[in-house]
């Protein structure tokens, strides 16, 4: 929910129900936040790092891991936008990481 005070929100449209199913900027958002990540593994990759073996691993196990918490929270009726916000959080705990 938007802390924007009433006020000063935009009357809802026609289509307020179907961007709450699914928002459609986040997923956008999403995508573009993930090329990020993409980007810094393949520098650390390319480089032959010492810990690249070890981020292929985690990576793996963290997309095991996401899959599974985001089918469990579909499965207790969380909305489309809720898995896009938990992968969200993922993928910017990766990218500060990969960054640092």
């Amino acid at each position: 929910m938007s802390k924007t005070p009433m006020s000063l929100q935009m009357r809802p449209s026609l289509t307020a129900t179907a961007d709450a199913e699914f928002p459609w900027f986040t997923a956008a958002m999403l995508a573009m936040e993930a090329g990020e990540v993409i980007r810094l593994r393949l520098e650390k990759f390319a480089r032959g790092e010492a810990d690249a073996g070890q981020e292929a691993e985690l990576m793996v196990s963290e997309k095991i891991a996401a899959a599974l918490e985001a089918t469990a929270k579909l499965m207790a009726g969380a909305s489309p936008a809720a898995v896009v916000d938990l992968y969200r959080e993922y993928v910017a705990a990766n990218a500060e990481r990969l960054s640092a």
